[in-house]
C-alpha cells in the first residue's frame, strides 16, 4: 500500500471550494510518513484514513484490541473479550475477565529516558526526571500511602498544582488502588469542601502556597476544616504553616521504593474522581475507571500523533480532566511531560517551551486571547514544535492562525469532549488540511449523529454520541447516569442507542465540523465547563440579588464565551451597574474561582419563563445581545 501527499492536496482542493475554509497548514510526505497513523493503517492495508476511521467504529471489538496491543497496555491477567453484547443497551463492559492496574502501562519507557521535565516561572533552570527515577518515586507514594493507612478503594484529594510530584501522587495513588480525587488549585475554600465530601476523601495532598511570580497563593489553608490528614508537597514547613498532628511534608511521607503491593483490579475499577458543571448548583462526579486512560493514550496516539521522545506541554491541573489526559496521553505513549509552575501567560512561560524544546503543545483559545493582546510570545524559538492542540472553549480563527505563525505556520489539532468520555469524540489529524478552528473528523472509535430540533439528521443540530465508545462514563456519583445522558433521547436512523452530550455542531460543506456552543445550561469560561446553577447558587446566595440568571454569550467572531449576569429587574444607572457587577465580580472569585470573569450585567426586567418555571436562557442570549446592539448603535 502506498500513502501519498495525494488525497491530503485532494481534500486542500475541496477545502478551498469556500473561501473561508481554505487550509492553513497541508501534511507534507515527511509529516505523513512518520505519522503513527500511517504506521497503523500500513498495518491493517488500509489506502485511507475514511476506510481506517470506517472499520474502527464498524468493528469496534478489532479496533480497540489491536489499539491496546499498539499502546502495549500491561495486564496482570488478559481479558477473555473486548466488549460484551451492547445491541440494544447503553450497558456494555469492556475488556471482561482482565485485570490490571492501569499505572503500569505508564512506567514502561525505557529508564533512561525522559519521562518529566519540569521547570519554574523565573527560574531558566530545568529538571529531568526519567523513567526509572519516575517509577521508584511512584513505588514510594504508594508505600506512604499505605503507611498512612489507606487502602485499595480509598480516596485521597490532589489539590495541588501540576508537578512532578503531583504526577508520582496520582499514579502512586493509582497503584495502591486508591481513588486520586481531583480538586483543581483555583477553587475557593467551599468549593474544595464540596468536592472532599462528594469524593468521600480520606486524605488530602496539597501545597502550602501556590507561587504565580511575586505572589504566595495559600492553598493548604483553603483545606483547613477538613479535619482530615494532610500531606504537602514541599519539603519543609512554609513559613506561617504550624506543625499539626496529621500534617506531615513530602520526605516524612514517602515511603520504601521496594513498594511490591501493586494492586491489581477488573477494569471497570475506579482510580479517578473528577468534577464537571451540574445542573443543580452542585459540580457532578464522573468516576474514570482503568478503561478511561486506554481512550486519552488513543487520542494521543493517534490525534496528537504523540512519539517516543516527544515532549509534551499543556497548561492544566489535576482537578480538569486535561491533567490526567496529559499524563496517561504522553506516558503510555513513552513521552515526555514538560511541566511549567508558575502563570502561562507571560514570557517566562513561552522561553519555558523554547528551553524544553516542547514538540506538542496545549493551549486554550483565551489564552491565546491574552498572547495575542500582549505580544510576550513573539520572538521566541518554537521552532522544535510540530503541533498545536485546542481545546476547552470555541476557538477564534484569526487567533489561531497567529498562534500558529509563532512556530512557523504549524498545525493546530482542534479537540473537542468532555470529563465524562474521558477525552475527544471530534478531533484533527496529521494526515488532513488543517483549517482553523474546525474539527476533521470524529475521534477513532468514536461515532455520531447530528440532530435538529425535530430529532432528525441535519448538518447543524444537537451533537449525539453512538454507544458504545471506551471512555464513556457509566456512572456519576452524586446524580443519575441515565436520566444524564440517555433519558429521553432519540435512537440512531439504525437503531442504534445513542448518548446525550451537550455541544451544537455544524457540519461544514467539506465534511469538517464547527463547535457552535452547548445546547445545555452549561458555560465554558477560560476552558472550565461549569454549570449556570452553580453560578447562580453563589450570585443569590452572597450577591444580595433577588433573581437572576447566567448565560454565556459567544464571541461574534468565534472564541471562548463572555459570561454575563442577567438580573431580573429594571435598569439601573451605570455607577449602580458598576457597582453591582464589581460586587458579583468578587463573590464568583471569592466562592466559586477567580479564573471566572463576568462581563457584563444586564438589566432584563422578569426572567422570561416556560410553563413548568424554567428560565428561557435561549431567548434571553437574544435579548441580550439585541440590548447591546442597541447600546453600540449598530
Amino acid at each position: 500500500m502506498k500513502i501519498t501527499q495525494e488525497s491530503a492536496v485532494n481534500e486542500q482542493r475541496n477545502c478551498e471550494d469556500a473561501a473561508s475554509l481554505a487550509p492553513m497548514w497541508v501534511p507534507d510526505r515527511a509529516t505523513i510518513e512518520q505519522s503513527n497513523l500511517t504506521a497503523f493503517m500500513r498495518s491493517r492495508a488500509f489506502d485511507s484514513y475514511d476506510k481506517l476511521y470506517r472499520w474502527s467504529i464498524e468493528r469496534p471489538a478489532e479496533f480497540w484490541s489491536e489499539t491496546i496491543e499498539r499502546l502495549a497496555i500491561q495486564f496482570n491477567r488478559r481479558p477473555s473479550q473486548i466488549l460484551t453484547d451492547h445491541a440494544s443497551t447503553s450497558e456494555c463492559i469492556w475488556l471482561p475477565g482482565a485485570r490490571l492496574n492501569i499505572a503500569e502501562s505508564c512506567l514502561l519507557g525505557p529508564p533512561e529516558a525522559t519521562a518529566l521535565l519540569c521547570g519554574s516561572e523565573g527560574d531558566e533552570d530545568l529538571t529531568s526526571i526519567t523513567y526509572g527515577e519516575l517509577a521508584l518515586q511512584v513505588r514510594r507514594v504508594a508505600s506512604g500511602l499505605r503507611r498512612m493507612g489507606l487502602q485499595p478503594g480509598d480516596a485521597v484529594a490532589l489539590f495541588s498544582p501540576m508537578s512532578a510530584r503531583s504526577v508520582s501522587l496520582y499514579l502512586g495513588a493509582i497503584l495502591a488502588g486508591c481513588v486520586v480525587v481531583s480538586i483543581a488549585d483555583s477553587f475557593a475554600h467551599e468549593q474544595v469542601m464540596i468536592r472532599l465530601r462528594i469524593g468521600g476523601a480520606k486524605a488530602i495532598v496539597t501545597k502550602g502556597f501556590l507561587q504565580r511570580g511575586a505572589r504566595s497563593i495559600p492553598l493548604y489553608e483553603r483545606t483547613v476544616g477538613a479535619e482530615l490528614p494532610v500531606v504537602l508537597t514541599d519539603d519543609e514547613l512554609p513559613d506561617g504553616l504550624a506543625s499539626s498532628p496529621g500534617l506531615q511534608t513530602w520526605g516524612a511521607f514517602l515511603g520504601d521504593e521496594t513498594f511490591d503491593d501493586v494492586h491489581y483490579a477488573e477494569p471497570s475499577a475506579t482510580i479517578n474522581i473528577l468534577f464537571s458543571s451540574g445542573t443543580t448548583g452542585e459540580p457532578k462526579a464522573i468516576p474514570w475507571n482503568q478503561t478511561t486512560p486506554l481512550r486519552a493514550a488513543s487520542d494521543g496516539h493517534f490525534h496528537h500523533d504523540i512519539h517516543p521522545g516527544d515532549t509534551v506541554a499543556w497548561p492544566t491541573n489535576f482537578g480538569w480532566m486535561m491533567g490526567p489526559w496529559l499524563t496517561f496521553a504522553t506516558l503510555i505513549n513513552r513521552g515526555a511531560i514538560a511541566l511549567f509552575e508558575g502563570s502561562p501567560l507571560g514570557a517566562s512561560f513561552g522561553s519555558f517551551v523554547q528551553r524544553a524544546g516542547v514538540t506538542i503543545l496545549g493551549v486554550i483559545p483565551s489564552l491565546i486571547s491574552r498572547w495575542r493582546e500582549s505580544s510576550c510570545m513573539e520572538g521566541l524559538d518554537w521552532s522544535t514544535l510540530r503541533l498545536f492542540s485546542s481545546t476547552g472553549e470555541c476557538s477564534n480563527a484569526s487567533d489561531m492562525r497567529y498562534v500558529s505563525q509563532l512556530a512557523s505556520g504549524k498545525p493546530i489539532i482542534e479537540y473537542c469532549g468532555g470529563t465524562e468520555l474521558g477525552g475527544g469524540y471530534i478531533a484533527g489529524t496529521v494526515l488532513q488540511p488543517n483549517i482553523p478552528s474546525t474539527f476533521s473528523t470524529p475521534t477513532l472509535g468514536s461515532a455520531l449523529v447530528i440532530l435538529d430540533e425535530n430529532d432528525q439528521p441535519a448538518d447543524v443540530g444537537e451533537a449525539y454520541l453512538v454507544h458504545p465508545a471506551i471512555g464513556m462514563s457509566h456512572r456519576l456519583l452524586n446524580g443519575d447516569h441515565g436520566a444524564t445522558y440517555y433519558q429521553d433521547v432519540p435512537k440512531g436512523s439504525r437503531g442504534e442507542t445513542l448518548r446525550r452530550h451537550g455541544d451544537q455542531l455544524e457540519r461544514l460543506p467539506n465534511g469538517y465540523f464547527s463547535v457552535l456552543g452547548r445546547t445545555d445550561d452549561a458555560i465554558n469560561l477560560g476552558g472550565i465547563k461549569v454549570g449556570s446553577a452553580e453560578l447562580e447558587r453563589v450570585v443569590m446566595e452572597f450577591g444580595d440579588v433577588a433573581e437572576v440568571a447566567m448565560i454565556g454569550i459567544p464571541h461574534p467572531n468565534g472564541g471562548p464565551n463572555r459570561l454575563v449576569a442577567c438580573i431580573g429587574g429594571e435598569a439601573q444607572d451605570a455607577a449602580s451597574k458598576e457597582r453591582l457587577q464589581s460586587r458579583l465580580q468578587q463573590v464568583i472569585s471569592d466562592k466559586l474561582c477567580p479564573l471566572f470573569r463576568l462581563d457584563d450585567v444586564y438589566y432584563c426586567g422578569p426572567l422570561p419563563r416556560t410553563a413548568s418555571n424554567k428560565v428561557m436562557r435561549r431567548q434571553l442570549r437574544g435579548m441580550y445581545e439585541q440590548e447591546r446592539s442597541n447600546r453600540e448603535g449598530k
